[in-house]
């Protein structure tokens, strides 16, 4: 700890192999370095000269805000009828498929045949879906930022420039980035207006003597498709995209989900390599023998070079969207999972622990020398507001992993500090009977993001009292998820003031039994005095009675209601103690559900 800087430092200590070994030969012991348990997969070193690598495939993706027609404008060049099958009309996962460049040559238009293909990453544009967008741009060469020319620049138009400019920074890659001006056939279209509203937000256009091409495009109509293609076609070949074919591959989980007959799949994006059906690889902390392999069409492929998206079977659990995939031989695969595993074991257990010192820490400096203070300190902890705090537990699956980090990151904020959503557990898949016990356990409910579960599993939960709600458009999600938590909170209790008088003089008068009632004389001033409503008598700026009328007269008649202007006589249940000059109102209590601010 002294060596490393770390012997003022009151905490836990990991050694390092090498720290540890030395620290062995200090108490004259042999040291046996287990290199088995610190065995890893990681990727290979990229070579300094890139220019003796094959060519790639580019890899584009459509990106910007939601409903400005990103995924029509895929649409009519990879002629397919995307959109039309996402729920709601807006995509909702990463769509990746690769497209042979000569069927994206519009009649007349460029010659591209040197580039073989594109790979297109279609990413969502709703706002929950931000690490999505996230993952789409860290594994791309060119983004094309779609903008409705009817619409503008909106809040995902300016996350995807944060997001390039970000990459830019950080030096990942010199991302490309194309501006296209969609929608351009409508009446209401202005390109001159998004322009300038472009420049504002630091995208610098060609036309305005910066580096970022801007082309005007229909995707509806097909207009400005072929100027689009030539365009990302010159980028792509200015950028000399190489990777190399041989040895291991390498990729990324775009997404991940539990598929019927074929168990978990993954989408993979390969970037280094070739994969191949019946290789091992892992993802994150699991890994797959490759037992099928299928295209962005479906069709089965036997091997996928850099650039290209394929889907992949045979996974023993289901791996994470943006995990890094290596591939490797049987053993060293299985032992990179096993060390990863125990890793994470290591690292959530080393956190507990210092979660554990920093509450006794805190115990002990707040803790007082008597017992009285040690009692005073339990009762207010008890008593916090924090143990008052209502919570509507989830169970969240998806179709994908994706989709149930989105759902995840969009429900987890919702709440204040009377009501809250807290997640027991998410991850791709149809609910099952498990998930009705767990939610049933934990007085809970399961929400579902475009899966169904099936009639015996439904029976089940009816059976068990456990509610399940499942749809397939993310912000019915969300507004179900609040108004949920909304029915958690306390009522709006609203006080509505119907009639107030002033007390003008004291009478005493002979009740039943020959008893003596204390009657306030008064006047109304405002509305209507009720007999039956409730009552409140105020003195100066402090409430002194709040209860009931017993009796309400007018001379020696009773009677139920007393209209503005008119005098009366008034007494109160278990209550004699008004005087001159209070004031005396009658009010309705009305209950409204709580909000969400």
């Amino acid at each position: 700890m002294e060596n490393n800087g770390m012997a003022n430092v009151n905490s836990n200590y990991m050694l390092s192999s090498d720290d540890a070994y030395l620290l062995a030969i200090e108490f004259n012991r042999n040291p046996i370095v287990d290199e088995e348990a610190a065995f890893d997969l990681y990727p290979s070193p990229s070579l300094a000269d890139k220019s003796l690598l094959p060519p790639r495939p580019p890899v584009i993706t459509i990106m910007g805000h939601v409903d400005h027609g990103k995924t029509t404008l895929l649409d009519t060049l990879r002629s397919a009828s995307v959109a039309s099958g996402e729920a709601g009309g807006i995509t909702q996962h990463i769509g990746a498929f690769s497209v042979p460049v000569n069927s994206l040559v519009i009649s007349n238009g460029p010659s591209v045949d040197t580039l073989g293909s594109i790979t297109f990453l279609d990413t969502p544009g709703h706002a929950a879906f931000t690490a999505m967008r996230s993952r789409g741009a860290h594994s791309t060469d060119i983004i094309v930022l779609v903008v409705a020319a009817d619409d503008g620049v909106m809040p995902q138009t300016r996350e995807v420039i944060a997001l390039a400019k970000q990459s830019e920074l950080s030096g990942e890659g010199n991302i490309g980035l194309v501006v296209a001006l969609n929608k351009m056939d409508k009446p209401g279209a202005d390109p001159v207006v998004i322009k300038h509203a472009l420049l504002a937000e630091g995208v610098e256009l060609e036309e305005f003597g910066g580096d970022v091409p801007c082309v005007e495009v229909s995707g509806l109509a097909g207009m400005g498709l072929d100027k689009l293609v030539e365009t990302l076609a010159t980028l792509a070949e200015i950028k000399e995209l190489r990777a190399r074919v041989d040895g291991a591959a390498e990729g990324i989980v775009l997404e991940s989900r539990v598929d019927k007959g074929r168990g978990a799949v993954a989408t993979i994006l390969v970037t280094n390599g070739t994969l191949s059906s019946g290789s091992h690889v892992v993802a994150g902390t699991t890994w797959a023998r490759i037992r099928q392999m299928t295209d962005s069409t479906g069709n089965p492929v036997c091997s996928a070079l850099p650039g290209t998206p394929v889907t992949v079977s045979g996974w023993k659990e289901l791996p994470l969207a943006g995990d890094e995939v290596l591939e490797g031989k049987e053993h060293e695969v299985k032992t990179a999972t096993r060390n990863r595993k125990r890793n994470l074991e290591m690292k959530a257990l080393q956190a507990d622990v210092e979660c554990i010192n920093e509450k006794r820490a805190e115990a002990r400096e707040g803790a007082t020398s008597t017992k009285a203070g040690l009692l005073h300190a339990v009762s207010c902890s008890s008593t916090s507001p924090q143990s008052s705090v209502k919570e509507l537990r989830l169970i969240v699956k998806a179709d994908v992993s994706g989709s149930v980090e989105a759902i995840v990151g969009s429900i987890e904020g919702i709440g204040n500090d009377l009501a809250k959503v807290r997640i027991i557990q998410a991850n791709a898949g149809e609910p099952t009977a498990a998930d009705v016990d767990m939610a049933k356990a934990v007085d809970g409910m399961i929400l579902g993001f475009s899966v169904q579960p099936n009639n015996k599993v439904l029976s089940y939960a009816s059976s068990q009292g456990v509610l399940i709600k499942c749809n397939s458009i993310i912000y019915r999600i969300i507004d179900l998820v609040r108004s949920k938590v909304q029915e958690l909170l306390p009522p709006i209790v609203e006080y509505r003031v119907l009639g107030e008088a002033l007390v003008q003089q004291l009478f005493q008068i002979h009740g039943k039994q020959k008893s003596i009632i204390s009657v306030a004389g008064c006047r109304v001033t405002n509305g209507i005095i009720e007999k039956h409503k409730k009552v409140r008598i105020i003195r100066g700026e402090r409430e002194v009675y709040n209860g009931s009328l017993d009796t309400l007269k007018q001379l020696k008649k009773d009677i139920t209601e007393v209209r503005k202007g008119s005098e009366c006589g008034m007494s109160f249940t278990n209550f004699a103690g008004f005087k001159d000059g209070d004031r005396i109102q009658t009010y309705d209590v009305i209950e409204k559900p709580g909000r969400l601010v």
